[in-house]
């Protein structure tokens, strides 16, 4: 993950604006193909905001909204207004930098940060895929979270007045932002929830999840993972499934395909080192896995990933 903040606003109510699709957003940010999260984090007053066709959701001084897939949304504070549409002028956004922002009605004020992080599409799909639309978290509850806070309002300011070296200060603090929040967001999930962040809290998914991630070409067996987290073969099959809904070898199979799509698209390896790197001792059985996943053999994917990365049509 790459991350930065890109707007810096003061806005006095009543205000309000619409943030498009973040793939409208994508092509400004990084000249390959890359997912892009959007989040929004208040420093001071109040807001709302919503996900077309979403609830409002209230945010005060210290939340953070989300928008893990990048919908387009309205924020606001006041009495309703026409949104101002950003997406008509993104680029005058993105070049204004870390200048502060003002627009409103001159009633309350509304002070917060806008972020992103760009990150591979095809590996964020794994833990993106069970967040909701919009969430938000408090992160000023806590000493870690408000250091968090408080490092990004005063790096903000700096690199607002062109100190050299902020912004790259900036974007790792929004990295660290959002492992919080996810962090956060994680502990506050209900017994009954399923999906990959609700299986990475359970202390024997998770165990597996960490091994199979950190070691994805190791020779594993459902048995040599079982007695890695210290449960049986049983037990640990029937937490997968209740979790990620596969038992834990399809996990891994998929997961090493998703690593090699991404080093197909990323490096100059050859098909069959990558098929080896992540953990397929035959090129040929690495090729038909990928074509099931992906609708395309390793070759053809990679040109097309990299005649997008150019902006070319793939030959």
């Amino acid at each position: 993950m790459e991350g930065a903040i890109f707007y810096n606003a003061e806005f006095s109510a009543p205000w309000s604006f619409r943030s498009p699709q973040s793939c409208e957003v994508a092509p400004y940010l990084s000249p390959e193909p890359r997912h892009v999260i959007i989040y929004h984090l208040l420093t001071h007053g109040r807001a709302c905001a919503q996900v077309d066709g979403g609830p409002r959701v209230s945010l005060s001084e210290g939340d953070i909204a989300i928008f893990p897939h990048g919908d387009a949304h309205v924020m606001g504070n006041g009495p309703s207004v026409e949104p101002r549409d950003h997406s008509r002028i993104l680029e005058e956004i993105l070049s204004h930098g870390l200048k502060l922002a003002r627009m409103g009605g001159g009633g309350e004020a509304t002070r917060f940060v806008c972020g992103y992080l760009v990150c591979d599409p095809q590996l964020s799909r794994v833990f993106l895929g069970g967040l909701p639309s919009i969430f938000k978290v408090s992160v000023s509850h806590d000493t870690s979270g408000q250091w968090l806070e408080n490092s990004i309002r005063y790096s903000v300011g700096q690199a607002a007045a062109s100190q050299t070296g902020s912004e790259i200060v900036v974007a790792k603090l929004s990295e660290a932002l959002f492992v919080e929040t996810l962090r956060r967001y994680i502990d506050l999930l209900p017994p009954s929830q399923t999906g990959w962040l609700a299986g990475a809290r359970d202390p024997d998914v998770g165990n597996a999840l960490a091994l199979l991630h950190r070691q994805p070409a190791d020779a594993w067996t459902i048995a040599g993972l079982a007695r890695q987290v210290g449960v049986s073969r049983s037990v640990l099959a029937e937490r997968f499934r209740h979790f990620l809904g596969v038992p834990p070898m399809a996990y891994l199979t998929r997961w090493r395909l998703q690593l090699g799509a991404q080093l197909l698209a990323s490096s100059s390896h050859s098909v069959a080192q990558t098929a080896a790197e992540v953990g397929y001792e035959s090129g040929a059985a690495f090729n038909r896995a990928f074509k099931r996943e992906f609708g395309s053999p390793p070759a053809r994917f990679r040109l097309k990933s990299k005649a997008a990365a150019a902006g070319a049509p793939a030959a």
